[in-house]
């Protein structure tokens, strides 16, 4: 019997032994056959256990103004991490791990902007080798960095990485938008320009690659596999940094006073149709994105322009050789139909002259010029000449367009002085180029090139268009002569638009807006006043548009005064910047001559010192060399009297006492020291992270602070009733 059992049970053990040789020989046959184990393939399990690939990091292309200025460009930052594993402290004095989660959360929160709460949940979690801090602990700037360092944190610690960065803060925020990094590292263009030029500007990665052995050392003679990192190709603008900053400053102080719901500025140079500044409030920093609005007001948003849109009525009717600038008309109000048109007074100023009649900005004129003059089919014609049935075609993204009311009667009259029809401030602005510029429109562009970053081949160059030619240049001129009277004449509503030595033409224009009711909203302050500017009159450089919505103004102050304080500046210091003289010798503006720089590179200090000064430049020497090894800017380039001249020599390079320079002089400084800048505010330089004198080195990291100047207190006066334009446009039913 016993004998009998141990027979059965070496049977059974050999069953067993059999069914596990049979399932460990298909299970061989199945991985030889498939490939994979747990789903892993083995191939690629190999792969990863002995070959090693390092990413060549790529950089995004940098977008440049005209004159080579960075608006926005990849930078150094920091991530910030924490280490969590014990197992990474060996030597018990020296943690390497986070010890004390309260502590380090209290050390960290008022520096990441964090609650506390929130950085000891992350610190407290277990069986996590590390944790980040979403995206307040990604980015961080060097001064950051160096402030957690000085805390002294266990376990706390950073990699390298790029940010996005956008050196001068505010600063034609909407077009130039932004762009974010996805979770591989990649980044991707979210609005503007960065958006619709993500083509160009996208970056792509490279590799190495290798065969190690199981403990990750290379392997003797293993090949190695290269792919080179492609960075994104560079951007040039058309935008001059210093217009630009003109207009953001000027800007920001009317916002300030004034606090109205929007601001739209644009400023183009009429000959080529570069738009050389463009703004809008509210606006944003794309370095911290505090987005109120995502409509680039300037191309998005279309609505009734109110009198500046009497220009092309204005110039429409002189081509036709149908304006009679000195017959007279009886002003007050006009009848369409079963509605009453009136002047802006609402009696208007008796029997005037037609020329009069555009000094005052009479809708009573225009009417009559719209309907018994030109005729209302010619005006249709005209307005589509002028390109206001489509949009401009912008190198911009989401342009819309206008829309021209022009069924019933009153429709077509109201449109001949800018009410009912709407249209954008792009439209108008590329219509009015036409003024400017002989009769020939241009197409308004914001991208100049596009480059090679590395081979510097041009990809995309814009070259100026004509788009049309609705008025010829003898009409143009006559346009301009009447328009320069607006600013002129005693009875102009432009007289707060005069700018001492250089001659104006423009048009104001009070735009009423529709209330949510399909009325138009009253009250003295609900309007978009504007002003549609060219100067100097003759052969205009510059045209700019300028509107301000529903400011809050004083009890003595007109629409345009927010208006004009944003122009007249912008305007006055452009010319000047572009070395436009004025044309009046009795005039006290100071003129900055036309100077073109020589290369002083390897000349002696003190010779180029003498040679600047002669100039009226003012040479800033860095370095205490004897010879010149540096210039900003450089040879060839022209300036006006008064430029920083920075001159780089070698030896020991002291630090600038940049107090109440302007952002482009330091930007000189950070290009000849490729220096790692970090902006704050907009204005003129108040404080800076480095102190006067103390030495400093090239790639060193500087943080300046710019205030704006304090704004001038205007004297309130009393203005002649022919000066106000309120209410333009005013549409009063029949009783």
């Amino acid at each position: 019997m016993k004998r009998k059992n141990i027979t059965f049970g070496a049977t059974g053990f050999l069953l067993i032994f059999v069914l596990l040789f049979f399932i460990l020989f298909g299970r061989f046959f199945y991985i030889q056959k498939n490939g994979k184990v747990d789903g892993q393939t083995l191939d690629k399990l190999a792969e990863n256990i002995y070959s090693k690939e390092v990413k060549l990091e790529a950089h995004r292309g940098t977008i440049f103004d005209q004159n080579g200025i960075p608006l926005a460009e990849d930078i150094v930052s920091y991530n910030l991490v924490a280490i969590l594993d014990p197992k990474q402290t060996t030597i018990p004095d020296k943690p390497m791990h986070v010890i004390d989660p309260d502590l380090t959360a209290e050390k960290l929160a008022p520096i990441l902007g964090i609650e506390k709460s929130e950085i000891k949940n992350k610190l407290s979690r277990k069986n996590l080798f590390q944790v980040e801090f979403g995206t307040k602990g990604k980015g961080l700037s060097h001064d950051k960095k160096n402030m957690i360092e000085k805390l002294k944190l266990p376990g706390i610690t950073f990699y390298r990485t790029t940010k996005r960065y956008y050196p001068n803060g505010t600063f034609a925020a909407h077009s130039l938008g932004f762009s974010r990094v996805d979770d591989n590292g990649n980044s991707y263009g979210v609005m503007g320009l960065e958006k619709s030029l993500d083509k160009y500007l996208k970056e792509t990665d490279g590799k190495i690659s290798f065969k190690k052995d199981y403990f990750g050392f290379r392997l003797p003679n293993a090949d190695e596999e290269v792919v080179n990192p492609k960075n994104g190709d560079d951007v040039y603008l058309t935008i001059d940094q210093k217009i630009q900053t003109f207009v953001e400053d000027a800007v920001s102080r009317v916002d300030k006073q004034y606090k109205p719901k929007e601001i739209i500025v644009i400023v183009a140079n009429p000959k080529n149709g570069e738009i050389l500044a463009i703004t809008s409030r509210p606006s944003f920093n794309p370095n911290k994105r505090d987005i109120e609005n995502y409509m680039n007001t300037p191309i998005e948003y279309p609505f009734e322009p109110g009198s500046t849109m009497k220009i092309f009525t204005l110039a429409s009717a002189i081509e036709e050789g149908v304006y009679k600038g000195n017959a007279k008309y009886k002003s007050g109000c006009y009848k369409v139909n079963i509605n009453t048109i009136c002047d802006h007074n609402g009696y208007g100023w008796g029997t005037i002259t037609y020329n009069e009649g555009v000094q005052r900005s009479s809708n009573v004129a225009f009417a009559n010029i719209a309907e018994h003059q030109l005729g209302f089919d010619r005006l249709f014609q005209y307005l589509n000449k002028f390109g206001f049935s489509k949009p401009t075609g912008i190198d911009l993204p989401n342009e819309q367009s206008g829309k021209l009311l022009y069924k019933y009667k009153i429709e077509k009259t109201t449109t001949a002085f800018g009410q009912g029809t709407s249209v954008t401030p792009i439209q108008q602005l590329q219509a009015a180029t036409s003024i400017a510029n002989n009769g020939k429109m241009m197409n308004l562009h914001i991208i100049k090139k596009v480059e090679d970053k590395v081979s510097k081949e041009v990809l995309y160059s814009a070259e100026p268009k004509v788009v049309g030619q609705p008025i010829s240049s003898n009409t143009a001129t006559t346009v301009r002569n009447i328009l320069e009277t607006v600013v002129t004449s005693p009875n102009g509503t432009g007289k707060k638009y005069k700018i001492e030595g250089y001659s104006v033409a423009g048009k104001t224009g009070t735009a009423q807006i529709p209330g949510p009711d399909g009325k138009y909203l009253t009250g003295y302050e609900n309007y978009i006043f504007s002003f549609m500017g060219m100067a100097p009159k003759d052969d205009p450089k510059l045209i700019m548009y300028v509107a301000v919505k529903q400011p809050d103004l004083g009890e003595f102050e007109l629409g345009s005064e927010p208006v004009s304080a944003i122009f007249r500046p912008v305007i006055k210091n452009s010319l000047q910047y572009l070395n436009i003289k004025p044309n009046n010798n009795t005039t006290k503006t100071i003129v900055n001559k036309d100077i073109k720089l020589e290369n002083y590179i390897s000349l002696e200090k003190s010779k180029v010192i003498d040679k600047l000064t002669q100039k009226k430049l003012k040479p800033i020497v860095l370095g205490n060399g004897n010879k010149i090894t540096g210039q900003m800017p450089g040879k060839g380039e022209q300036v006006v009297v008064g430029d920083k001249i920075i001159l780089l020599t070698e030896g020991v390079i002291k630090m600038p006492d940049f107090k109440n320079w302007s952002l482009r002089d330091v930007l000189k400084v950070k290009q000849l020291l490729s220096l790692q800048l970090h902006v704050k505010g907009n204005g003129y330089v108040s404080t800076q992270s480095i102190n006067p004198g103390k030495s400093i080195k090239h790639g060193d990291y500087l943080n300046i602070t710019l205030t704006e100047p304090n704004s001038v207190v205007k004297k309130r006066e009393d203005e002649a009733l022919s000066e106000v334009e309120v209410n333009d446009g005013t549409i009063t039913p029949l009783d």
